[in-house]
């Protein structure tokens, strides 16, 4: 029986629509469509009813699945336990938050490159509830990220911590003693967009002292950090991805009572992903990360 053919019809049942499994499988909804096909013709069955346009298992369909599940797996573990490591070959899609990128994602890819010479990696930055939902939906195998996911549905491995400060231009603001949020509030302040992880965060922060001025909203730190140097806000960043700015003086850490917390990072590879290939990418990037929890900073435990 054909693997291909298999997994093909997996995806399919597991994602809701050929549509998703050709994502997922890195192929044409026409060549699911037609591998689909000829595995109902080798098992004389049909599997999915297409009426109305939808492609939804049938009873012996997701009779079926378990099966394949179980011989997918098999597999893959087969060949997780046989085969060299330099052999393995796939795709593994991973999304990654801004601040890995700007850290030591190059290293990790340079080792996955080396242990994994025919693994073909395909990286995607975007804020962390986008890479969740993607994880979910099966167009990401792994996620790296902030947040401190205890889900089932995730295999989850500690990344550590990320230290971030306020920072802002000595021209903007260079008080000399700690700040309050009350203080914070009326000053400029750059943030990050709604959908990232870290707003909730700085929204619980201020608490009841209200909103702040904001007169910047982005997506992105780098730019954040660039609207700060130029004395347009005070802005919340990762220390380590700023240390230079801070050294040369372009930023200098505002220093606030209470401090910011510490933000917790982890890797996430979806259960349902019958390869194990997911899995080891996460352990890399733990092995890897250069993330450390901070000193005599409260942990965050909130998610976005």
């Amino acid at each position: 029986m054909n693997l291909r053919r298999l997994e093909t019809f997996y995806w399919a049942v597991k994602l809701g629509s050929f549509k998703s499994a050709a994502e997922k499988i890195n192929s044409t909804q026409s060549t699911v469509s037609m591998r689909i096909q000829e595995l109902e013709r080798e098992l004389g069955v049909v599997l999915f009813d297409r009426a109305k346009g939808a492609a939804r298992p049938t009873d012996l369909g997701r009779e079926l699945l378990p099966y394949v599940e179980k011989v997918l797996r098999s597999t893959a573990e087969m060949r997780d336990r046989i085969s060299a490591t330099g052999s393995i070959s796939g795709l593994v899609r991973i999304g990654v938050a801004e601040v890995v990128s700007m850290t030591w994602l190059p290293l990790f890819v340079s080792e996955m490159r080396h242990r994994f010479p025919k693994v073909q990696i395909e990286i995607e930055e975007a804020l962390t509830r986008e890479l969740e939902t993607r994880l979910d939906a099966g167009s990401l195998d792994v996620v790296l990220a902030p947040g401190g996911d205890r889900n089932s549905r995730h295999v989850t491995r500690p990344l550590g911590s990320v230290e971030f400060a306020w920072m802002a231009s000595p021209s903007l603001c260079n008080p000399g003693h700690p700040l309050a949020p009350a203080d914070l509030v009326e000053l400029p302040v750059i943030t990050l967009s709604e959908e990232s992880f870290h707003a909730v965060t700085i929204a619980e922060w201020f608490g009841s002292v209200g909103s702040p001025d904001y007169v910047g909203i982005c997506k992105s730190m780098g730019v954040a950090g660039s609207l700060a140097m130029m004395g347009l806000g005070i802005t919340l960043l990762p220390v380590q991805c700023f240390t230079d700015a801070l050294a040369e003086g372009k930023l200098i850490r505002v220093q606030t009572t209470p401090a910011f917390p510490i933000i917790p990072f982890r890797a996430l590879a979806s259960r349902t992903n019958v390869s194990r290939l997911p899995e080891t990418v996460a352990n890399i990037a733990a092995e890897l990360s250069t993330f450390t929890d901070a000193p005599d900073m409260p942990p965050h435990s909130g998610a976005a």
